[in-house]
């Protein structure tokens, strides 16, 4: 399943209505009726579908189907053909997160040959890697045609720990207009890039100032305090022209309890304060407006979660951890639908070059959702 899955190329800019029409043929061979949600296009869609009895309760097993391109990126073998080495099994999307997919959709056999008393809901979305578009509109379909689950299951990688929280990620955009000029003459301009580099300045300051606020962490951990960054930065027509125009984009990754909405008004305070006068110095009609591109929560801890004491039990772990990514865990939790990230692979492969996952990770995979499917049985 996995092969398969791994060749259909689906980098976010792109389709992944190949692999949701083979997931949905895939269950009518085996009895299992989809609900196929497109976007506006139709050149992307996401599924839903259901094993088991239409009851309230049961349990959402949740993947992503798209991926982060390989342009750029260093490969040894083909990233989208599974390739099987080192014991390690390498291609696009084996860790984030087709292995997870793969695992679901191979004990659909297995869960029909047992009579659940608690459905077993397959959520497959698109679009998770640009800002998890598809999530919010999968949620609001369920809540027409599923009866309300109890909980979900997201199976990013976190080498198959149970984890209970992640940061959010707010993105933005800030466009800066200033004035062109030729570059002999600065006083006659106002340079975009310029301002553009004193913003960028304090968003990394106020980085900055989080990460030394926070208690010390281990080296290769992941931060759970608030962290910023600038992605990217575009501007300027030539050397010698003082540059009209400069595009940031910037995230906010907020943690628990810190509420980025209060944060991106620092970071407008002192563009409007301490930046834009000085471009309007000699540019009146200098500009800086910045536009919120993203936004999905967090993933908090709950105490008494049915996900999280569900989890614990099938896994046999004592304590729930932390994945350093955001997901669509937190939508769910907004949702109503208390969540938690449990997958196979490592972190650390996600988005990499050379991305693998070990056979190992699937097999303990295929365990816990036997496991979970006998959890059904019971109910």
């Amino acid at each position: 399943m996995l092969t398969r899955l791994v060749a259909f190329d689906t980098t976010s800019a792109l389709s992944n209505r190949a692999l949701i029409d083979f997931a949905a043929a895939y269950l009518a061979d085996h009895g299992i009726a989809s609900h196929i949600l497109p976007d506006e296009t139709g050149d992307k869609a996401s599924l839903l579908a259901t094993v088991g009895p239409a009851v309230p309760g049961g349990v959402v097993l949740s993947g992503h189907t798209d991926v982060v391109p390989v342009a750029g990126q260093a490969w040894t073998s083909d990233p989208f053909q599974l390739t099987e080495r080192d014991g390690r099994l390498f291609g696009r999307g084996t860790c984030d997160m087709k292995g997870f997919v793969a695992c679901a959709l191979a004990m659909v056999p297995a869960f029909l040959a047992r009579d659940l008393r608690v459905p077993l809901h397959l959520a497959f979305t698109y679009d998770e890697e640009v800002g998890c578009l598809a999530a919010a509109s999968l949620l609001e379909r369920a809540a027409e045609v599923l009866p309300v689950p109890a909980l979900a299951i997201v199976g990013e990688p976190s080498e198959m720990r149970v984890a209970n929280r992640h940061r959010g990620i707010n993105a933005y955009v800030t466009r800066i207009r200033g004035k062109p000029a030729h570059a002999s003459d600065p006083d006659a301009g106002a340079n975009a890039i310029t301002a553009a580099a004193v913003l960028v300045g304090e968003i990394a300051r106020i980085g900055t100032e989080f990460a030394a606020a926070a208690a010390p962490r281990e080296p290769g951990v992941a931060p759970e305090y608030t962290t910023v960054n600038v992605g990217t930065i575009e501007g300027g027509t030539a050397l010698n022209i003082i540059a009209e125009h400069c595009r940031i984009a910037w995230e906010i990754r907020p943690a628990p309890g810190d509420d980025p909405d209060v944060l991106r008004a620092r970071i407008d305070a002192f563009s409007t304060e301490s930046v834009l006068p000085v471009l309007r110095a000699t540019a009146p009609e200098a500009t800086i407006d910045t536009t919120e591109t993203v936004a999905v929560p967090g993933l908090e801890p709950l105490p008494g979660s049915p996900a999280e004491a569900l989890l614990l039990a099938l896994t046999g772990q004592n304590d729930c951890t932390s994945v350093p990514f955001a997901s669509e865990a937190g939508i769910f939790q907004a949702a109503g639908i208390p969540a938690v990230v449990c997958g196979p692979g490592s972190p650390a492969q996600a988005h990499q070059p050379d991305e693998f996952v070990t056979p190992d990770q699937l097999e303990a995979c295929l365990a816990l959702l036997h496991r979970l499917a006998e959890w059904a049985v019971r109910g």
